[in-house]
C-alpha cells in the first residue's frame, strides 16, 4: 500500500514539473518571438483560453480598465493579454521589416503555443480586429472571435486613413495631425515604432474573410464609424453576427454593454 502511494505521489510531482511553469498559474513575463523580439504577456484565471487584443497606440493592460477584462475572468475564462510589438513593454523594432508579413499575428500565436494553449478564442478592438482577423485566416487553432470598433476599410491594401497616420508619423510637414502628433509625443509613445506598424499593418480581402469558418461577432458603438461601418464587415463574414452598443470609437469597448455582448457570445456552446 505504502508503495503505491508513493508512486501515486512520484506521478503527481513528475506531471506537475512536466508542465511548463507559466502553463500552470497566473503568470505574466516576456515570450521571445520567431525574430527574438520580445514581447510580454500577462496570463489570468485557469478556464477556456480567450485571448484580448488592443488597438493602437494601446497595450494589453488597457484591457483591464475595461468591464469585459473582469467579466471573463469572473465567468471562469482564462484571459491572455500582450502587448503587440511596438507597443508596451514589448520591444519595438525601428525597421519597418519587423513589422512585415503578419509579424503580430505571428507573435500571438506563438506566444500562445508558448503557454502550452491550443484551442482559444479572440477578442480585438480597432486595430486589434484586425490582427484578429489575421488570426482567423492564418490560426486552425481559434475557435470563436469576438471584432470590436471595426468596418470594413481595412480590406483595402491601399486604405487612405492608414497611410494617412503613417505619413503623418513619419513627417511633420504633413497638415491636420498636429495634436494627434502632439498626443503621441506627450504620452511618450515611440512614434517610429507606430509609424512602422501603419506601413506594415495587414489587410485582409473580401475574398479571404468570405472564407473564415467561425463564428464571428461584430460589435461596434452606435456612434462609432471611424474605420468604416461594422454592417459591411459583418456580411463580409458568413458566419458573423452584428450587434451596437452606446458609444463611440473611443468609448464603446468601455462600456458594461460590450461586456455582456462578449460574454454571451464567447459562453455559447
Amino acid at each position: 500500500m505504502r508503495r503505491v502511494i508513493t508512486l501515486a505521489l512520484v506521478t503527481i510531482v513528475a506531471l506537475v514539473l512536466y508542465l511548463p511553469v507559466h502553463a500552470q498559474r497566473d503568470s505574466s513575463g516576456f515570450f521571445s518571438s520567431f525574430d527574438k523580439v520580445k514581447i510580454w504577456y500577462e496570463v489570468k484565471g485557469k478556464g477556456k483560453p480567450v485571448l484580448l487584443i488592443h488597438g493602437f497606440t494601446g497595450k494589453g493592460s488597457d484591457w483591464k480598465t475595461k468591464p469585459v477584462y473582469d467579466s471573463l475572468v469572473a465567468s471562469g475564462f482564462k484571459v491572455i493579454i500582450a502587448d503587440l510589438r511596438g507597443n508596451g513593454l514589448s520591444d519595438k523594432p525601428h525597421e519597418s521589416e519587423a513589422y512585415a508579413n503578419d509579424a503580430e499575428a505571428k507573435d500571438l500565436m506563438g506566444l500562445l503555443k508558448y503557454l502550452g494553449i491550443k484551442k482559444y478564442q479572440a477578442v480585438g478592438y480597432s486595430r486589434g480586429s484586425i490582427i484578429l482577423a489575421r488570426l482567423l485566416v492564418m490560426d486552425k487553432n481559434i475557435t470563436r472571435a469576438v471584432m470590436g470598433g471595426m468596418g470594413a476599410d481595412f480590406t483595402n491594401p491601399m486604405w487612405p486613413r492608414r497611410i494617412g497616420i503613417y505619413e503623418a508619423l513619419m513627417y511633420d510637414t504633413v497638415k491636420g495631425y498636429d495634436d494627434f502628433r502632439k498626443r503621441i509625443t506627450t504620452a511618450g509613445l515611440d512614434r517610429l515604432a507606430l509609424a512602422y506598424q501603419q506601413k506594415e499593418q495587414p489587410s485582409t480581402s473580401k475574398e479571404a474573410l468570405g472564407k473564415i469558418k467561425q463564428k464571428v461577432l461584430i460589435i461596434c458603438g452606435d456612434k462609432d464609424e471611424d474605420n468604416g461601418k461594422a454592417q459591411d464587415l459583418q456580411k463580409l463574414i458568413p458566419r458573423s453576427i452584428f450587434v451596437t452598443v452606446p458609444g463611440n470609437h473611443g468609448s464603446a469597448a468601455g462600456t458594461t454593454e460590450f461586456a455582456n455582448q462578449t460574454l454571451a457570445f464567447l459562453k455559447k456552446k
